[in-house]
């Protein structure tokens, strides 16, 4: 892997160097740099995505999310050692952690309950905070995908919070959408939203041991039907629905294949290469978004008038409507009347 840097501030050039090495502690730094704040550390932070960009792109990204209680994190764990022992391969864990809406902190435990797994050479597991972040992944999300695929990772997962309304970004940036589920459906497939169920490429009834056997055939059984009644993917993929226990790994192996099968047939089709322009332009429209917000609350007018704003809403003296209106009207003003006139 390596021998390590020095724990001062590293260039560009060590940083690519670091991660086209695989060398871990400098891809968990380079990761580090591009979830940061700080305005010093966004130059940096582009510099080494754009030399990494051209070692990108090979690896399968899969998104794996479900409900509360579903055992994601051991699921991975599963999958994981699945994927080492059996195949040889490299895979790497970006695991997002819902951050507190008081304190805004994170307990980032997922290496934690992903105990062989996290002892595994072959393996790179890290927990980002989501900081309010819409749809159960973290802000950097996609590009720490592409260090670690720059990394030689041949497999990103990414688990997400958990399952939602806003649950599916994850979709956007990933070849395979796997929806984690409990024995027992019933008022579950009531719970679960359509729209998610559209979107899957794959779900796994976990936790299907011991006395759970029997529900976890039935709820696979209630949830393949439910899958039927929508129109088949393009290519004709239809979603597989399978019981698995990561307790035991007993279904792992076949959950599995059904992500290659995907994989094989999305690229003998030539979806796969749609899939991954269309994962650039969703990547595109959120850089766009977010260096919007991130302009607005830099510049020095919005920073001042934020907080006055803010505490009218506070008081009732205006609707939270007619604060953002205002700001942004105010905001767009400022910006088209420096422009320099068209001659």
């Amino acid at each position: 892997m390596g021998a390590p840097f020095p724990r001062r501030r590293l260039t560009v050039e060590q940083y690519v160097e670091g991660v086209l090495s695989a060398n871990r502690a400098v891809l968990a730094r380079a990761i580090t740099v591009i979830e940061s704040d700080h305005p010093e550390d966004g130059g940096l932070a582009a510099s080494i995505l754009d030399a990494i960009l051209p070692h990108t792109g090979q690896s399968r990204r899969i998104g794996i999310t479900g409900v509360p209680g579903a055992g994601k994190s051991t699921f991975l764990d599963a999958l994981g050692m699945h994927l080492i022992r059996d195949y040889g391969e490299k895979l790497a864990v970006l695991s997002v952690d819902p951050s507190s809406p008081v304190s805004g902190g994170s307990i980032l435990g997922d290496k934690t309950r992903m105990e062989r797994l996290s002892a595994q050479d072959n393996a790179f597991i890290r927990p980002s905070p989501s900081r309010g972040f819409l749809g159960g992944v973290a802000r950097r999300t996609r590009e720490t995908m592409l260090l670690c695929e720059a990394a030689g990772y041949r497999n990103v997962l990414v688990e997400t919070v958990g399952v939602g309304q806003s649950e599916t970004a994850v979709r956007s940036m990933t070849d395979f959408f796997l929806l984690l589920m409990l024995p027992g459906a019933g008022d579950e497939l009531q719970g679960i939203k359509r729209g998610i169920l559209e979107m899957v490429d794959g779900m796994a009834i976990n936790k299907a041991d011991g006395d759970n056997i029997a529900r976890a055939e039935r709820a696979r059984a209630d949830y393949a039907s439910a899958l039927h009644l929508f129109p088949p993917a393009p290519g004709g993929w239809t979603p597989r629905v399978l019981s698995c226990s990561a307790r035991t790994g007993e279904g792992i192996p076949e959950v599995w294949r059904g992500v290659l099968e995907h994989e094989e047939m999305m690229a003998r089709q030539g979806f796969m290469a749609a899939r991954r322009r269309e994962q650039s332009l969703a990547w595109m429209s959120e850089l766009i978004s977010i260096g919007l917000e991130e302009e607005f609350r830099r510049d020095t007018l919005m920073r001042r008038r934020l907080p006055e704003l803010e505490g009218e809403v506070r008081s009732g003296a205006t609707t939270p409507f007619a604060a953002a209106r205002t700001l942004l009207r105010e905001f767009h003003s400022l910006h088209t009347s420096s422009r320099p006139s068209k001659e």
